[in-house]
């Protein structure tokens, strides 16, 4: 009777054992059979975090992990098999998709010719330019914006409005006293960057001072803008070869990208063909 009980007992306790998983080793959190381990939040608090902001970071990420393992779980128990295969179908193209085009990135980034001469810009823009027109108005100017009470203002002034290039080394000597300025009136710039540079500009006057040739001066508390607009092309109008280069450059190589992945996906196919690993039965 004695050795019945004893037996009885090590059967019960060996049953509560079995349901109950044992806690493995280095395991923080358990849902259903997976484990959380130490090493999966390793890198987790960054250096220097106070331990109650460590503890809250760390219990928040068990608690994020568990309501993900316990939903799909759930998922998996509860979608009917048609929808979980649709959804099986889709990671597995997920994958397909994943893994090639990372690979052939990797073989694009290692042999597409990246250098991209003046001559083959030029000729690509002259053919597809019509195709490059321009979004808003564009404008070539120069400004300064100086104190009105500077003593040399009307030399100033006077080489702004006449300006020539032997003049640099008095540009250079008085640049430091300008509040803000721009003499390269050879780049194109949008004409929202005007407004934001020179806050005298606006859309209100934008048609009386943005006009080629228009030269204006205009005073602002105690500031005076001095303002040469040397070209202006307007929306919808084919846009300048110097403003859209780095575009023309992007659009090459991304052409040459292109027909590398065609002319790559080619080469695969016909070689798995010639060494018997690709073929079609009839």
């Amino acid at each position: 009777m004695i050795r019945s009980s004893f037996f009885l007992l090590l059967c019960l306790f060996a049953s509560c054992n079995y349901f109950k998983p044992e806690q493995k080793p280095e395991s923080i959190a358990r849902v259903g059979k997976s484990y959380l381990y130490k090493s999966d939040i390793a890198t987790l608090v960054p250096a220097g975090t106070s331990k109650a902001d460590s503890i809250l970071l760390v219990r928040d990420f068990i608690n994020r992990w568990a309501s993900q393992k316990l939903l799909i779980e759930a998922a998996e128990r509860n979608l009917s098999d048609k929808k979980k295969s649709e959804y099986n179908a889709l990671i597995k193209q997920y994958k397909i998709d994943l893994y090639t085009k990372a690979y052939i990135e990797e073989v694009v980034k290692n042999t597409v010719d990246t250098l991209v001469n003046e001559d083959e810009l030029k000729a690509y823009y002259k053919e597809n330019k019509e195709n490059f027109k321009t979004n808003g108005t564009l404008v070539r100017l120069r400004f300064i914006n100086v104190a009105k009470d500077n003593p040399r203002f009307a030399t100033i002034r006077n080489k702004f409005f006449n300006y020539s290039k032997k003049d640099k080394k008095f540009w250079d000597t008085y640049a430091l006293q300008f509040k803000s300025f721009a003499m390269n009136d050879s780049v194109w710039v949008d004409l929202s960057q005007v407004y934001y540079k020179l806050p005298v500009i606006n859309p209100d006057n934008r048609d009386e001072i943005i006009r080629p040739g228009k030269k204006a001066e205009i005073q602002s508390n105690d500031d005076v803008y001095l303002i040469k607009i040397t070209n202006v092309i307007d929306k919808n109008q084919v846009s300048p070869f110097e403003y859209i280069k780095p575009t023309l450059k992007e659009v090459i190589l991304n052409k040459r990208k292109l027909e590398l992945i065609k002319q790559f996906e080619k080469e695969i196919t016909d070689d798995a063909i010639k060494n018997n690993d690709y073929e079609i039965y009839k």
